[in-house]
């Protein structure tokens, strides 16, 4: 039996991505919990990303955190800061009853 994909969006229009849709489960829910709590810088997002994952994903952690960072941006589910430096966070909105 073939596993189940989505196909990602991006925030500036470009293709996305064809994944598992168990993979993107996966680390679209360790993103929320991640910026439930806070406010990140990219670098502090997937640091956070590689330290949540690590031994409970075995595929390239940085390459689907990216992925799936721009596909929840594309979905207006996530959001970029407009100060320096430049910070994710949870739309306002969707901070409650996502995870």
């Amino acid at each position: 039996m073939k596993a189940e994909k989505i196909l990602t969006l991006h925030p500036q229009g470009k293709s996305g991505k064809n994944i598992s849709l168990e993979k993107y489960d996966v680390v679209k829910q360790a993103m929320l919990q991640v910026l439930h709590q806070r406010e990140l810088t990219h670098t502090e997002l997937m640091d956070e990303m590689t330290e949540s994952l690590t031994g409970k994903f075995t595929d390239n952690i940085g390459w689907y955190s990216e992925t799936i960072k721009l596909d929840l941006e594309a979905k207006a589910i996530i959001e970029r800061t407009t100060h320096k430096p430049q910070k994710y966070r949870l739309k306002q909105g969707n901070a409650s009853g996502i995870l």
